[in-house]
């Protein structure tokens, strides 16, 4: 990330790999019902139960799971500086979320019973003029250090930022 002029790094962080638990319970819950169909084709076409593809077939399965868990937490930057506030995702095909720091209006923090479990949240921001609802931060280990971040942003924004010329009128 190229940063501006007198603009600073607040946070820069990536989902945090508690997040990713829900998507390991789905490719769990994936891998026991292909290793089950791959045991059904195995019975079907032979003398019985092949167990060793079953086994194999799960373990692809789940090992993909892992894999995309793994690259999209690694893949996924978010970031709070000084200026703006910026999400970053993707390896090959990228799609990158910004918005200056002035135009944040509110900072809402999410948490259900297993993420407060897991100590991990989403932090929702809403910026003025736009109906852009999906600019969060998802799965952040503590989503109260994110809020923090984002008000000594705007502080530090609103102290540097020139005096208008109605000011002193």
């Amino acid at each position: 990330m190229d940063l501006h002029p007198d603009e600073q790094v607040i946070y820069q962080g990536h989902p945090s790999w508690r997040s990713t638990f829900a998507l390991y319970g789905q490719g769990l819950l994936a891998a026991l019902g292909a290793g089950a169909i791959a045991a059904v084709v195995t019975l079907i076409s032979g003398d019985g139960v092949d167990w060793m593809w079953a086994f194999l077939v799960a373990a692809i399965v789940m090992g993909g799971a892992v894999l995309i868990g793994f690259v999209r937490r690694l893949f996924t930057v978010y970031t709070i500086t000084t200026q703006r506030l910026r999400i970053q995702h993707g390896i090959i095909a990228r799609k990158v979320q910004q918005t200056r720091i002035e135009r944040v209006q509110n900072v809402n923090t999410e948490q259900g019973v297993i993420e407060r479990i897991l100590q991990v949240g989403s932090v929702d921001f809403d910026t003025a003029g736009t109906t852009d609802s999906s600019f969060r931060f998802g799965g952040v280990d503590d989503p109260e250090e994110v809020v923090q971040a984002v008000d000594r942003a705007q502080r530090e924004a609103s102290t540097r930022r020139p005096p208008s010329a109605t000011e002193g009128v």
